[in-house]
């Protein structure tokens, strides 16, 4: 995911808090049931002074998650965009079961979490 924001709306450390409230950064290739590398936590920076703001997040959720976050702090490499039917597919599946089950707790979670951030 890409993600562009406005810092005059919200920070990158407000972004990266909601990173850490929305998955488990202490599961090594995997999220719940889902397992593979392509469900590790991982920050992918394109500069050294994002790298150095993603180091210290990585650092700063330590403090919440314990020793054991897992998340890679790595350079953007190439990146696909994904299909289609992958686009908004939250807000377009709300209740297809695995957004009921995995997605919708962690929306809520960050919108309780987040308020004062959230339009």
């Amino acid at each position: 995911m890409n993600v562009t924001f406005d810092p005059d709306e919200i920070s990158s450390e407000q972004i990266l808090d909601i990173f850490f409230t929305l998955h488990d950064p202490t599961q090594l290739n995997r999220q719940g049931a889902d397992v593979g590398d392509q469900y590790r936590s991982a920050m992918f920076y394109t500069s050294e002074s994002q790298k150095e703001v993603f180091t210290d997040a990585v650092e700063r959720a330590k403090d919440i998650w314990g020793p054991n976050v897992v998340t890679e702090v790595t350079p953007l490499g190439e990146n696909f965009e994904a299909e289609d039917y992958h686009q908004d597919y939250f807000d377009k599946n709300p209740n297809q079961g695995y957004c009921l089950a995995v997605v919708a707790p962690k929306v809520s979670k960050v919108r309780a979490k987040f308020t004062s951030l959230l339009r």
